[in-house]
């Protein structure tokens, strides 16, 4: 059960806290550096931690479980970090104004989508990961990136507004994702 894939996963999730101590003070710019590659090392090991298990044969219902909710936690986490905590330039939190709303599709659909999943795998109904759907990854985990690495680099707007083109840009992906899902989990409901 505690093979090295399913390491790597429980190691992404137990990084969340020490990422949030890392992101907790808003003129630490140290302290964003050090979660950028934190952040960056744990985007590495949930490539890694995938295919170990299908390389080794390893893949285990334990992993299966735990990669999504890994994800979900590492992305909630940050958004809601860089939401409330002002380690932007400014002053401002990293994602504020109308970049919240990006911010707030994209943490409502993965508790939508993960409701879902839940129902229909009751009904023995799964739904694959689409290649859009890895597009949002990427686009996701590059915006994240990008806005934890604008604070610790504040003189360089340009990191920032990758960041933000980013988000929106995985908002949208969210949203045609999302509605696939929908669509799916809409047939199979009374």
């Amino acid at each position: 059960m505690l093979t090295l894939p399913n390491l790597l996963t429980l190691s992404r999730i137990l990084a969340v806290p020490i990422l949030m101590v890392l992101l907790w003070y808003p003129g630490w710019q140290l302290g964003y550096a050090t979660g950028f590659v934190l952040y960056c090392i744990v985007g590495i090991t949930d490539y890694f931690d995938g295919y170990l298990a299908r390389a080794q044969g390893t893949v285990s219902k334990l992993g299966v479980f735990l990669d999504p909710i890994a994800d979900k936690i590492m992305v909630g986490a940050v958004i809601v970090m860089l939401i409330t905590t002002g380690g932007g330039p400014d002053g401002d939190p990293i994602i504020h104004g109308w970049n919240v709303i990006p911010a707030l599709v994209i943490l409502l659909r993965e508790i939508a989508v993960s409701g879902l999943r839940e129902f229909l795998a009751q009904l023995s109904v799964s739904v694959p990961v689409s290649r859009l759907a890895k597009w949002k990854t990427t686009f996701q985990m590059v915006a994240l990136g990008a806005l934890i690495l604008s604070g610790a680099v504040r003189d360089q707007l340009w990191v920032h507004q990758t960041g933000v083109i980013s988000l929106w840009a995985a908002a949208v992906l969210t949203l045609i994702t999302g509605w696939d899902y929908l669509r799916v989990g809409l047939k199979h409901m009374d």
